[in-house]
């Protein structure tokens, strides 16, 4: 970097009021490495159980007669160190949507403090042809309440 250029402005930490889901789970014992502090591979378990709890809300009803989600990308941005004992709270939004997939953000708070950021890809997938196909008129109207509800979705 020379010193013509000044360094980017950091991106707001998520706030746990924008994510109109939210789930809350248990910070185990077995979640933990060697270090002591909660292992990378259980937050993406942490953020499955987010969209699973959005998707299985009854009030959602995203379901589509021979057609499945599932996930094809996934982001995660580590912030903060999470320890056991404790709980989080998972918050989950809809970010984006496309032709045949949408985008949820979702962010995992240990109190007050977000400890993790997540974009994760979703598309619909065709339970016979195994292929994707585009997401229907109804499952758009009733994802669309669960909107971002911040200015820019955390990535």
């Amino acid at each position: 970097m020379n010193d013509q250029t000044a360094p980017r402005p950091r991106k707001p930490m998520p706030r746990l009021a924008d994510y109109p889901h939210r789930v809350r789970d248990v910070v185990r014992f077995g979640d933990l490495d060697a270090q002591g502090h909660v292992n990378n591979a259980v937050f993406a378990t942490y953020f499955e159980s987010g969209r699973v709890a959005l998707f299985r809300d009854r009030d959602l009803g995203i379901g589509v007669a021979n057609a499945t989600y599932v996930l094809v990308r996934q982001e995660i941005d580590f912030l903060n160190e999470l320890h056991w004992p404790g709980d989080v709270e998972i918050g989950t939004a809809l970010a984006d949507v496309g032709r045949s997939s949408f985008v949820m953000t979702q962010a995992i708070f240990n109190g007050d403090v977000c400890v993790a950021a997540n974009r994760a890809t979703l598309v619909m997938l065709d339970t016979v042809t195994r292929r994707s196909r585009p997401l229907t008129p109804e499952a758009l109207a009733r994802l669309e309440p669960w909107r971002y509800r911040g200015g820019e979705p955390a990535r």
